[in-house]
């Protein structure tokens, strides 16, 4: 394994344990809020498929790294931009939608989830970018 990579292993296996565990809890034991939006339920139900393909690379890109791969720092890269991509984005729509406003649980889970996966995207970004321009 490469230095310094552990950290960024351990945290895209366990990233990809929370998005599993994000969709399980939300089907089975009811994650939305009780007065949801309109369209919260369509827009939340568009997320299931890309969110586990995305817990699935983190997996393998996890493996990848852990194994000293260069295609895991590859795949790692792509992961980082879909986190930025995936934080941002349900940001945007709880922030239009008041979502952060329902309730302190509401506010403390989605803050963290969007705020993690924006900053771990971004610091796998910076951790495995090329040092060629350094």
């Amino acid at each position: 394994m490469e230095r310094g990579t552990k950290p960024i292993v351990v945290f895209e296996a366990l990233t990809a344990l929370g998005l599993i565990l994000f969709w399980i809890g939300f089907f089975t034991i009811g994650l939305a809020p009780e007065t949801p939006p309109p369209g919260y339920f369509v827009y939340e139900h568009s997320f299931p498929l890309p969110d586990l393909i995305l817990a699935a690379a983190l997996l393998v890109a996890a493996r990848l790294l852990y194994q000293g791969k260069a295609a895991g720092r590859t795949l790692s890269l792509v992961c980082a931009g879909a986190l930025i991509f995936l934080g941002v984005l349900d940001f945007s729509f709880n922030l239009q939608n008041g979502l952060y406003a329902i309730s302190t649980l509401d506010l403390v889970l989605n803050a963290f989830i969007n705020l993690w996966c924006v900053v771990f995207g971004l610091w796998i970004a910076m951790r495995l970018r090329t040092s060629e321009n350094d």
